[in-house]
């Protein structure tokens, strides 16, 4: 059984995906075992509280500086006892450390094909409102490794998604949502669980059919 822990920052709606996908069985062998929130007003503890997951909150504000932060957030993740860490919309740079403990075990998701439209400052509807004004005809989603960079890590699956020629970044981040982010999420949790991520000899990785 895959035990897994979801970092959220706001609505969770990716954290929706992985419980409605463990309940229709799109993943299985994987259990949730926690929830961290960086920011205790974030949407996704009320989901959490719905579907009976513990969650704790580790919030910037309540500390006297990151070290203390980073610290805490260290000690929540491993009072779960995850084997995968999940970042589901978590807007906080996880410190070194952690990802130093969880080599190759922690994965995002990101609303663009990296490389485009990612690193420090695109996150949320700003990836979409930059692709809009690229002019771009395709964008998409991706999920990763999570390394010591701005989305630099290893990828895993991207799933691509059209712009059409009305979207707005608001139409645009709900489609990448439901076509794209909704389902590779679900996809690279429930590969893991199986271990059918493999690494290619180049250190790229694949997921077996």
């Amino acid at each position: 059984m895959l035990k897994v822990v979801v970092l959220v920052s706001g609505g969770g709606t990716n954290f929706q995906a992985i419980i409605d996908s463990i309940k229709d069985k799109k993943i299985t062998d994987t259990e949730i075992v926690g929830v961290i929130a960086s920011n205790p007003r974030a949407y996704a503890l009320e989901r959490a509280k719905n579907n009976n997951i513990p969650s704790k909150v580790v919030y910037s504000k309540d500390y006297a500086s990151r070290e203390e932060k980073n610290k805490a957030l260290i000690d929540a993740v491993n009072s779960f006892g995850p084997d995968l860490v999940v970042l589901a919309g978590f807007l906080t740079i996880l410190p070194e450390e952690l990802i130093d403990l969880y080599p190759n075990r922690i994965v995002n998701i990101h609303p663009s094909l990296i490389p485009s439209f990612c690193g420090d400052g695109f996150y949320g509807l700003k990836v979409h409102e930059r692709a809009l004004e690229r002019g771009v005809k395709v964008t998409g989603a991706t999920v990763h490794f999570v390394d010591k960079g701005t989305d630099t890590g290893p990828i895993l699956l991207q799933k691509a998604v059209y712009i059409l020629p009305d979207d707005t970044p608001e139409v645009l981040q709900k489609r990448v949502m439901q076509d794209a982010e909704w389902v590779i999420l679900p996809a690279v949790i429930n590969a893991i669980a199986h271990d059918k991520v493999k690494q290619n000899a180049n250190g790229s990785f694949y997921i077996e059919d």
